[in-house]
């Protein structure tokens, strides 16, 4: 007996009007800026989306996210398309800096406190907090990482990664702070309880008003500015100057730079400003 047909599924194409529209949406909800080469990621990130619920093209898919009651999977959606690429310790110069110029100097007995302003999956602020308790000691320190990524914040609350992630954390914190896998976590490493909790994550859109969580003394917000207009790159800066301590840090990125974007900053060395 012949086997029934069973229809294939063909990926859909993702038009230019589509593109737009996708592009325009997501530079509303998170201020991002996508260029035309841009149109690739967004078709192959989205696609598996349109895959699940059985769609045939783009547009019913922006239907679907636009909808009174798509919030939930246009959350998702805002996830796939803002989840940027991070690693333990990158950028070593401004871990240099916090080490060498900024813990070294902090005051006994005040609280230390630093905004991880855009910590995706979480290798930021646990390599922040890493140097932090091996510095400090007992002396009380804060971390709040936040995110505007639902997906990649629960990913950073749990603290687990590939094992494969073992060369870009130095040896001494990898035995201070890191757990192996066995059994059925063969193959992960798993940030120490104790330091995890240590942070405090929170999902916040850079593009709005900061939520109320007190000053720092330091800001890291690398490798986001990037994808920013110059307006709204403005707008978020300055929508966090006033949660920055006079004389605190400020981080960006190494491709980064603040000219023409703030005068409250001064350069101390790349991609590290001062607040006077």
């Amino acid at each position: 007996m012949p086997a029934l047909y069973q229809p294939t599924f063909v990926d859909a194409v993702l038009k230019e009007t589509e593109f737009t529209k996708i592009r325009d949406l997501l530079y509303r909800i998170a201020g991002i800026s996508m260029s035309p080469a841009k149109k690739p990621l967004v078709a192959s990130r989205l696609a598996k989306r349109l895959r699940h619920y059985g769609l045939a093209s783009y547009n019913e898919y922006l239907r679907m996210i636009t909808a009174i009651d798509g919030k939930k999977e246009l959350q998702v959606a805002v996830d796939l398309l803002t989840t940027n690429e991070t690693h333990f310790f990158r950028e070593p110069k401004h871990f240099d800096f916090l080490r060498q110029h900024i813990l070294h100097s902090a005051k006994s007995g005040k609280v230390l406190r630093i905004w991880s302003a855009a910590c995706s999956s979480g290798e930021e602020p646990y390599s922040i907090a890493m140097l932090l308790d091996e510095l400090l000691g007992n002396a009380p320190w804060e971390i709040v990482a936040s995110d505007l990524s639902s997906r990649v914040l629960e990913k950073a609350r749990m603290g687990l990664y590939p094992i494969e992630r073992i060369p870009e954390i130095p040896r001494h914190y990898l035995s201070n702070y890191c757990l192996k896998g066995t059994g059925s976590q063969t193959g992960t490493l798993l940030i120490e309880r104790r330091l995890r909790e240590r942070i405090q994550f929170m999902q916040h859109n850079l593009t709005e008003s900061p939520p109320k969580i007190g000053q720092f003394d330091v800001i890291f917000l690398r490798n986001v500015l990037i994808y920013f207009n110059p307006d709204t790159k403005s707008k978020v800066v300055s929508r966090l100057l006033p949660l920055l301590n006079s004389g605190g840090h400020f981080f960006v990125g190494h491709s980064e730079s603040l000219h023409g974007v703030t005068d409250e900053l001064h350069a101390v060395q790349p991609a590290v400003y001062l607040k006077s």
